[in-house]
């Protein structure tokens, strides 16, 4: 039987570039080679395309190839640039493990819907919409469930610092892993918040803080056959979990870490699950994502964000959580391909 030839997209220009690297490292590792024949697409910070043999090394600078994504739904796959010649790669499938702008927010999903090739996640509408906090919250929000309270600044916009209730989050409202998100205890600290978070998008979120235990729940599937890991929980120390802000995360966060199975009683973890799932549908996501939400000591949850992307990484949540509940991240890859390969056409 002939090999799946499967373009892995990696690295891209977001501030999640390095994260991207160290996930698509574990995604290789873990991949089924007597299966699949992988096609390494990485994508430098400058926005270069590069067809590399492997997402070790100086792929960026080292042994690789220019490359671009057909447009063209008869040719369904890669141009290479060989010698001053275009040779042509064909792909049955497209796994993108590129996290936040570019990745998460629905640019590269419209690109494959163009090529008109399969792929693996959430597709355009539900990328859009988990990407915005806001837009996402409003969703959850149509189909009751419980979200922060919020506000949101549009480009130029100004708030009143009055008008808020302290402590608030501030975050860019299209972003992920942290960035620019502040805890904001007065109104002094507000106009600085703000400014950090539009250093990474025009549109703010502030939101009201949730008193409350964060807790993740990794989902899987399409539609009505969703399974779950096991739910999790953020063990903090002090401040507030940022997560791949560490100098070296792999050894560790100063201030946090994860406990897997979550110590919650069985209820809360099965409310967890279910609303989990419930987001994840509302959404319209599909292949895989991870849930945020916060438990509320009256044993109530709200909704914190989806990532429909998430890491992978060494230390990543969403395959510590798969892998607790049984799956290697080799079987979780093979449930994606099946997803994407069996999934209604796009």
């Amino acid at each position: 039987m002939d090999k799946l030839k499967i373009g892995i997209m990696f690295g891209g220009c977001s501030e999640e570039h390095p994260v991207s690297v160290k996930s698509v490292r574990e995604v290789a590792r873990a991949l089924d080679t007597s299966k699949y024949e992988p096609f390494y697409i990485g994508i430098t910070q400058s926005g270069a395309w590069r067809l590399c043999d492997s997402p070790d090394g100086d792929w960026e600078n080292g042994d690789s190839r220019p490359v671009v994504l057909s447009t063209d739904r008869r040719v369904r796959g890669l141009l290479v640039l060989d010698e001053g010649k275009y040779e042509t790669v064909s792909l049955d499938l497209l796994l993108p493990v590129l996290h936040g702008k570019f990745g998460e927010d629905g640019a590269v999903q419209g690109l494959l819907e163009l090529a008109g090739i399969p792929y693996v996640g959430c597709d355009i509408q539900s990328s859009v919409l988990c990407i915005d906090k806001t837009l996402a919250y409003l969703v959850a929000q149509s189909v009751g469930i419980a979200t922060p309270t919020f506000r949101t600044l549009m480009p130029g916009q100004a708030i009143d610092p009055g008008e808020l209730t302290y402590p608030v989050f501030v975050k860019p409202a299209r972003s992920g892993s942290s960035f620019g998100v502040s805890k904001v205890a007065s109104r002094d600290e507000l106009a600085g918040a703000v400014e950090e978070a539009r250093l990474y998008d025009s549109k703010v979120l502030i939101e009201q803080a949730v008193v409350g235990s964060e807790i993740g729940c990794a989902v899987l599937g399409n539609g009505a056959d969703l399974i779950t890991g096991e739910v999790d929980r953020v063990a903090l120390t002090h401040g507030f979990f940022k997560i791949h802000q560490e100098s070296s995360p792999e050894t560790g966060s100063e201030n946090s870490s994860f406990i897997v199975p979550a110590d919650i009683p069985a209820e809360s973890r099965a409310l967890v699950q279910e609303t989990a799932k419930a987001v994840y549908r509302a959404l319209g996501c599909r292949g895989l994502s991870r849930v945020d939400l916060f438990l509320k000591v009256d044993g109530t949850v709200v909704l914190n964000e989806v990532n429909t992307l998430p890491g992978l990484t060494s230390y990543s949540r969403y395959p510590r959580m798969m892998a607790a509940a049984g799956f290697s991240m080799t079987e979780v890859i093979d449930r994606l391909v099946a997803l994407a390969l069996t999934g209604e056409l796009r």
